[in-house]
């Protein structure tokens, strides 16, 4: 897609403003595996959906991300953007998308003051919609930012873990306008959570310790979209994967699906790599550590990095790092164990996270839901809604024309039988 270039003075705090072009090709690269992106920009491109609509947007700035910022300002909506994670930031990107006359703040491996002065900066832009990736957006605002709600007609929330937070702000009566849960929409946590972080997640960990998995034990913490995704790609790899859980339906399902499932602590002792998959806190903690066999490699890709408890091993044992997003602590009983990508999202650390293929469903739903949003948002509550069914189905539809696949439908006949509650005849 040839881009044209906004020759004003953008607002940004990006690495390198020359790496533009390398971005440039790499944002390409991404929106040929995104057709279904590629079909709502180009209706968005003739009506217009969100003119004139300040839109701040606190996302993992990757090509990917920027194909869909691109959706967006091309359907009319006036956009910051900022990073959701310090470490998932492709500073290319980030470059190349000022140069396309879209503000952004974002530097990978950004210190916590400068990713909060990031998150500032986008809401320093009055934002009438917001849209999450971990909640970090809406916190700000209720918490600091409250002059702002005047404005903000609706929200849009990428991931679980942001979910979980508006659902608890909204049953405390916190939640000061509709949000979107993105999240839950089937054509974006099947794809996105079962099959992108089943992939990106290995290709992480293997890039970041160059370690064959084949063979050895791999400990998956959580048997939710994730850990179901994650579970089956190291098994096709080779590994004895062991599952945990607090769920006994999902322990259930887990050990049904052919995985061995056992307590944290037990799979502690047994090993070799661990990565959690929950969404909660302290999952790999100062139990599971001492328990360890030296050696054992850690990784998360769940979401913020408190999964693993980090900060009782920086001050048990002694820290070195051993190679690119490695970190070896050794602690005082001589076994050595690896956190990998400071405990934040591997997929993204060590490597570029989800296929585009994959997010291409994803950064769907989020556009179209922003659509629903400025269409609906008069009626809305202060609550999180689900995507409704009908875009659900139609991002379903597009992706299945995209790939050639055709389906059936119902003649009058089954849609009666189906509709009727009567015996068939």
């Amino acid at each position: 897609m040839a881009v044209a270039r906004n020759k004003m003075k953008i607002a940004h705090h990006v690495k390198d403003l020359s790496l533009a072009q390398k971005g440039h090709g790499r944002i390409e690269w991404a929106r040929r595996s995104m057709p279904v992106l590629a079909s709502i920009e180009k209706r968005f491109a003739k009506e217009q959906p969100l003119k004139g609509v300040r839109v701040s947007a606190c996302l993992h700035v990757t090509s990917e991300t920027a194909a869909l910022m691109q959706t967006l300002k091309t359907g009319g909506a006036d956009i910051v953007l900022c990073a959701s994670n310090p470490l998932s930031t492709q500073d290319d990107v980030a470059a190349a998308l000022v140069d396309q006359g879209i503000s952004t703040y974002a530097i990978k491996g950004e210190d916590r003051a400068t990713y909060f002065s990031h998150i500032k900066a986008a809401l320093d832009h009055a934002p009438q919609m917001t849209m999450d990736d971990g909640c970090d957006l809406v916190s700000s605002i209720i918490t600091e930012r409250r002059e702002l709600l005047k404005n903000i007609i609706g929200g849009t929330e990428e991931t679980t873990t942001g979910v979980v937070r508006l659902r608890a702000m909204a049953e405390a009566g916190k939640l000061a306008f509709p949000v979107v849960s993105v999240n839950d929409a089937l054509t974006k946590h099947m794809f996105d959570n079962r099959y992108g972080t089943g992939q990106s997640t290995i290709d992480g960990m293997i890039r970041a310790t160059n370690r064959l998995i084949a063979g050895q034990v791999f400990v998956v913490l959580g048997y939710g979209w994730c850990g179901r995704g994650l579970a089956m790609r190291a098994k096709g790899m080779g590994a004895d994967v062991i599952v945990t859980e607090i769920d006994p339906l999902k322990a259930l399902e887990a050990t049904m699906d052919g995985f061995r499932v056992m307590s944290g602590h037990e799979a502690a002792k047994v090993g070799d790599f661990f990565c959690t998959v929950t969404g909660n806190t302290s999952v790999l903690a100062k139990e599971h550590f001492l328990a360890m066999k030296d050696g054992a490699i850690v990784a998360n890709s769940g979401h913020f990095n408190v999964e693993i408890d980090i900060a009782w091993l920086e001050k048990n044992a002694k820290k070195s790092s051993v190679r690119d997003f490695v970190d070896e602590y050794t602690m005082k009983n001589g076994k050595r164990i690896a956190v990998l990508g400071e405990g934040r999202l591997i997929n993204l650390a060590s490597a570029e996270g989800h296929p585009s293929s994959v997010m291409d469903m994803s950064f769907a739903n989020q556009a179209l839901s922003a659509e629903f949003v400025m269409k609906n948002h008069k009626k809305l509550e202060k609550k999180v809604y689900a995507v409704p069914q009908e875009i659900d189905r139609e991002i379903a539809r597009l992706k299945l024309a995209s790939m050639g696949v055709s389906i059936d439908v119902l003649t009058k006949q089954q849609a009666k039988y189906l509709a009727s509650w009567e015996e068939g005849t």
